[in-house]
């Protein structure tokens, strides 16, 4: 089973517009994108269209009709299964990876025009997710594209799985949720000030940074005081936050088990939430 914080479950009821999984190789994306789609699957009657390199989750139809695409066998490139996954009108689209230009412009649109889009990148956080999309467009085209993620983008979940005291592998999560404010710095070219924006926004947006979740983790006997500094954002700022400065409320935390290959979820292993 898998525990997530409550927002997370909250990103996939949203009507319309990006909702980014973010991490290093190996960090869980395609597990959390998955139980994301799970969760649809069973709670909703939508229409969906997943485009894969490869398809590592296989998802029957319950709520929802799914229709999976591997690039490579059933498309040629992410960009080309976008643009005919648009024609057929889906609710939710999921694009296994934003790659390129291209595909990050299409995924825009398709937020921009009614549809809810997941996708992963490899960044390590939500300041760099934004970097890295502004970086993939020339300098004239910048402020355009700024404008357009900061009026479509609804969160970024980006995770580091960090080994606990048992041996296994826990999930911290930093989350951002789109607010007011999340969406003034982004489109102003304030991306430096996001982190603490985000630690702002937990007790009213629910949102969390890498270091609240993993001070949260820490205080429950999960992982060392060595393993939390090693994996924190700002080792020196979780310190402060140990000693009891800045500190912030406790959150549930993500615990996932690692799959491999092609995986079928069952009922039982959607979201388990407290």
């Amino acid at each position: 089973q898998m525990k997530f914080p409550e927002i997370v479950r909250t990103l996939t009821k949203e009507g319309r517009g990006l909702v980014l999984v973010t991490g290093a190789t190996g960090s869980g994306k395609s597990t959390t994108l998955a139980a994301m789609i799970h969760e649809i699957n069973l709670t909703e009657k939508k229409h969906i269209v997943t485009i894969e390199d490869p398809i590592e989750f296989v998802h029957k139809d319950r709520g929802c009709v799914i229709n999976q695409r591997s690039v490579g066998q059933d498309t040629l490139s992410f960009g080309r299964a976008l643009r005919a996954a648009l024609r057929e009108d889906p609710d939710i689209i999921l694009v296994g990876e934003m790659r390129d230009r291209e595909t990050v412009e299409l995924a825009l649109h398709a937020a921009d025009t009614g549809h809810l889009v997941f996708s992963t990148l490899h960044t390590i956080d939500a300041k760099e997710t934004i970097n890295r999309i502004i970086a993939m467009f020339p300098n004239e085209e910048q402020n355009r594209v700024r404008l357009s993620l900061s009026g479509v983008l609804k969160g970024v979940v980006s995770q580091r799985l960090i080994p606990t005291i048992e041996g296994k592998r826990v999930a911290a999560m930093e989350i951002l949720v789109k607010t007011p404010t999340i969406e003034k710095l982004i489109l102003e070219n304030r991306d430096y000030e996001i982190r603490d924006a985000i630690e702002k926004g937990r007790e009213h947006y629910k949102s969390q940074s890498f270091d609240q979740h993993i001070l949260d983790i820490y205080n429950q006997g999960i992982i060392t005081k060595e393993k939390a500094k090693d994996y924190a954002t700002s080792a020196a700022d979780l310190e402060l936050k140990m000693s009891g400065f800045n500190s912030g409320k406790a959150s549930d935390f993500a615990s996932m088990a690692e799959k491999k290959s092609k995986h079928e979820f069952s009922d039982d292993e959607v979201f388990n939430l407290k």
